[in-house]
């Protein structure tokens, strides 16, 4: 059973790091107790970095128009077809693909790239778009939410990702992307998904000046959301990068060490409804990755063989299988590389 909404407040408001972290790893432990840690490989595609949300909180995307329009790109499908070639090369299973919002992408651009990417790659697992790709693609193509998830499902869309959801609390959401779809846009896509038939993660991109009131907000949306449908994968929690954006320039600090695994820890107590809650590498080093996974953490993510978004913000931690599978072991468990539905390929 979950902790209740004034557990999880008194838990922010503990200086008690070490005990929240024990009470964590047991229901990780619970959920868990083959005693492994999973990743994956794949790799990040940015089909295109337009976009007309202009978050305040991104250092990736260009307008459509203005000086930076000439930095923006949208990808020839060739390109993209390399980059997965590339990817199954070094033993890659699938692929994360999103992009910005832009009027001219509309479901015919996405059911040929997605169809010709399956003919060419059957065994790519397609892992794309966030929810306000999908509701973008559905206005600007005349179509319900439904049928435009169906139809990118029978081109070849596998599942979706938890992109964009930031902190699903309106009031946050107001302040910080102004443009972006609210929180019940983003919770009827995953529940149209999910109704037919895919999986979905969902994340939270928390240390945007958000109470913790508001944190625990964004948990007990994705908790209701999961026990309606039970189609999230995993939980992904991750801290907000502050440089190079609008947020970073009005003198914001990034979350601490020991916020970021609060909050992994919280969220692992508050949904032990969803099987998988993912450790950060890309964020928060792997020093603090390897800590993570006493605090609730059994995934640590992908070895990420492309990342754009983060990286603009001026973060760079990078890894290696092989450095990934010591931290695992280093932190007493059992390495095993798995899919994007968390199914193990192997145990070595």
């Amino acid at each position: 059973m979950s902790i209740t909404r004034q557990q999880a407040l008194d838990y922010f408001n503990s200086a008690d790091l070490i005990g929240l972290g024990f009470e964590a790893d047991e229901v990780r432990r619970r959920l868990h107790p083959e005693g492994v840690v999973s990743y994956i490989i794949d790799r990040n595609i940015n089909y295109t970095n337009f976009c007309t949300e202009y978050c305040t909180f991104c250092a990736f995307y260009r307008p459509l128009k203005g000086p930076q329009a000439k930095e923006g790109y949208i990808l020839e499908f060739e390109k993209i077809y390399e980059k997965i070639a590339e990817t199954v090369e070094m033993g890659g299973t699938g692929v994360l693909m999103q992009g910005g919002i832009h009027p001219d992408l509309k479901i015919d651009w996405f059911e040929r790239l997605f169809t010709s990417i399956k003919q060419r790659f059957p065994q790519i697992w397609l892992h794309c778009l966030s929810a306000s790709e999908v509701l973008a693609i559905a206005e600007y193509s005349e179509l319900s939410l439904r049928d435009t998830i169906a139809r990118l499902r029978d081109a070849g869309l596998d599942s979706i990702p938890g992109g964009g959801a930031e902190i699903l609390d309106d009031d946050v959401r107001k302040r910080i992307a102004r443009l972006k779809c609210r929180t019940e846009d983003w919770v009827n896509v995953h529940r149209t998904a999910h109704q037919l038939g895919m999986r979905t993660t969902a994340t939270m991109m928390f240390g945007v000046g958000e109470t913790m009131d508001q944190r625990v907000n964004h948990f007990e949306v994705v908790r209701r959301l999961q026990e309606e449908t039970g189609g999230f994968t995993a939980f992904i929690p991750w801290s907000f990068q502050p440089g190079n954006t609008a947020l970073g320039g009005r003198g914001w600090e990034e979350a601490t060490s020991v916020e970021y695994l609060k909050v992994l820890a919280i969220s692992r107590l508050y949904l032990d409804n969803i099987e998988n809650v993912q450790a950060s590498w890309v964020t928060q080093g792997l020093k603090v990755l390897e800590v993570g996974l006493h605090f609730g953490g059994n995934d640590v993510g992908s070895v990420m063989l492309e990342e754009n978004v983060v990286k603009a913000a001026g973060t760079s931690n990078c890894t290696t299988e092989e450095e990934l599978r010591r931290i695992i072991r280093d932190a007493g468990f059992k390495p095993v590389q798995r899919d994007t539905l968390y199914r193990t390929m192997f145990l070595n």
